[in-house]
């Protein structure tokens, strides 16, 4: 196609030269296009509405009043375009996701309200003193002694994250008083309420250098609106007197000690506990996890997204990557408290890992081959064992079985299947000398695989459902390896897979803060990914995990941000 434009073309012609040729032109101030051939020749006039002219397959569409300077900026914003669409094909694509739903929040906010409560009543408000004509008084010691929390609600809100409004709480008092007036003194120890507390704070999550996720922000509104103390004894009709003073004073203190709380709660404590989420950790000896967050967590009104890079990698090759080119999972329901969705490239990557690592293999010797495979072993090769040197011929046999390329993972609507090529090598073993080759087979397996989540542990269990092994010499010793099908197939099933299913269920942890577990999990697959809804429970509260991670050195300011405190 041939482009140009000019402000200075007032009309366009077709000549017959010219059919079957495609032109995008500028005239009358307005941007025509000829799609297809056989266009009918017409002088274009002026006008202000659209003209579309046809003519058996030929289509001619005039757009007018678009000017030249609006060509210009479409011009422009091609390149743009064109580099948002290439970083988009390139943006790496998440092996893990994980969705909190709005259904969960009932449960965070009964424990997380525990915590806050623990944390109020730990406010330090300064000694509050001062003088009004020959009247003297302070305030010290000051210690709040409970909390009630009577209304309180937890939401998501897209450019907050999460919200907590507390509303029409109140907080009990315990302090010491000290008066003097004039010649009189008078001291002792009060109670006093605040009343009408009020706090909205919110909590805003990111990813840090290090791909984890990070209470980044936290802003803070609080507010009392009354202070009320019961004053007695001999001076509490002079204390009545000058009450306003006292309780004025202590709500404006107490109202600047709320935020820096919920601020150093947030920023410190909260991050601690989600310190304990893994983001590269070791699975065994062998191989470990990357659960990096690719980006930001994504919050809408009634969930919270987030995307994990959800790939294995052998630990002797920390920068070793598989290229992620499985379906994207898609996370759609939210009548569960949680879901959790794995691609195919979860588990390839777990397998190609494992692959990598040498883990793949298995060498039975002498008495570890059942002696029936033994003795069907030695008939079967009996022409081939009877040429060899008597000092050969009794000696141990042995049995390599080795992967000869990752498995790979397909995930349907039916079900999990695992497919895997392996090798089979049979050969003999004297002792002090080489070992001497009987035969050289491949094996083809297909394995079903049920997953399953306990606690925070993704589980697998694995079963044998195919079973085929052939030469790849000829096709007359794969006719002569038909009879060891069975029995190899029996070996598999007997002495392979349990050790391959102690290992895969023992399971991998899932990203989720230490003392939260799974409960009431479903398995759905579908096409390319499996998802697995559940509940949460927490197994220790937050106040026993955090004061267990701790940061050692707590050094960390309680003053928030100018902007996230109200008073």
């Amino acid at each position: 196609m041939r482009l140009w434009s000019s402000p200075y073309q007032r009309t366009s012609q077709h000549t017959p030269s010219s059919e079957g040729k495609e032109k995008v032109g500028m005239g009358d101030g307005g941007l025509f296009i000829l799609l297809r051939s056989k266009l009918v020749t017409r002088q274009l006039h002026g006008g202000t509405e659209p003209q579309i002219l046809w003519k058996q397959s030929a289509s001619l569409i005039v757009l007018r009043n678009l000017g030249f300077a609006s060509g210009l900026v479409a011009m422009a914003l091609l390149p743009a375009l064109f580099l948002a669409l290439l970083a988009g094909a390139h943006a790496e694509l998440p092996g893990c996701k994980i969705r909190v739903t709005s259904a969960a929040l009932e449960l965070v906010k009964q424990e997380g309200l525990r915590f806050l409560e623990q944390e109020l009543e730990s406010i330090t408000i300064p000694d509050v003193y001062g003088a009004k004509g020959h009247f003297y008084y302070n305030i010290s010691d000051v210690r709040v002694t409970q909390l009630h929390l009577i209304s309180s609600e937890l939401h998501f809100q897209p450019d907050q994250d999460l919200l907590l409004n507390i509303s029409n709480a109140s907080l009990g008092l315990h302090f010491r008083r000290q008066l003097l007036y004039w010649f009189l003194y008078d001291g002792g120890y009060i109670n006093a309420s605040a009343e009408g507390v009020s706090i909205r704070t919110g909590l805003q999550l990111s990813q840090d250098s290090s791909g984890r996720i990070k209470v980044s922000n936290v802003s803070c509104e609080a507010s009392v609106s009354k202070m009320n103390m019961a004053f007695g004894g001999t001076f509490r009709r002079m204390y009545n007197f000058f009450s306003t003073f006292i309780t004025s004073g202590m709500r404006f203190l107490l109202n600047q000690q709320i935020c820096p709380v919920l601020y150093h709660a947030g920023t410190v404590l909260l991050n601690s506990l989600l310190d304990t989420v893994p983001v590269r950790s070791s699975v065994d000896d062998l191989v470990g996890i990357d659960y990096s967050l690719l980006k930001d967590p994504v919050v809408s009104n009634g969930n919270l997204d987030m995307e994990f890079r959800g790939a294995f990698f052998p630990l002797k090759e920390d920068n070793w990557s598989l290229p992620n080119r499985a379906v994207e999972p898609q996370l759609e329901d939210d009548e569960r408290m949680v879901y959790v969705a794995f691609s195919e490239f979860f588990f390839d990557s777990a397998m190609e890992s494992y692959f990598q690592a040498g883990a793949l293999q298995l060498t039975l010797v002498g008495d570890k081959v059942p002696s029936d495979l033994d003795m069907l072993l030695r008939a079967t090769y009996f022409g081939s064992i009877v040429l060899l040197s008597p000092t050969v011929i009794n000696s141990p046999l042995k049995l390599k079985l080795e992967a000869t390329s990752p498995p790979r993972c397909t995930i349907k609507p039916s079900g999990t299947t695992i497919s895997v090529t392996a090798s089979v090598t049979i050969t003999l073993a004297p002792p002090m000398l080489p070992e001497v080759e009987l035969s050289k087979m491949i094996m083809e397996g297909r394995l079903s695989a049920k997953l399953t989540l306990r606690g925070k542990a993704l589980r697998v269990k694995l079963d044998l459902r195919r079973f085929q092994i052939y030469s790849n010499q000829s096709a007359l010793e794969s006719l002569a390896l038909i009879p060891l099908q069975a029995p190899l197939k029996t070996l598999l099933q007997i002495g392979v897979m349990p050790l391959l299913n102690e290992r895969t269920w023992r399971g991998v942890q899932i990203p989720l803060p230490e003392g939260i577990n799974f409960v009431h999990e479903v398995v759905t697959n579908h096409a390319g990914f499996v998802t697995v809804g559940a509940d949460l429970h927490f197994a220790k509260g937050l106040r026993e995990v955090i004061d267990k991670n701790r940061p050692a050195d707590v050094v960390a300011s309680r003053v928030p941000p100018p902007s996230a405190a109200a008073a």
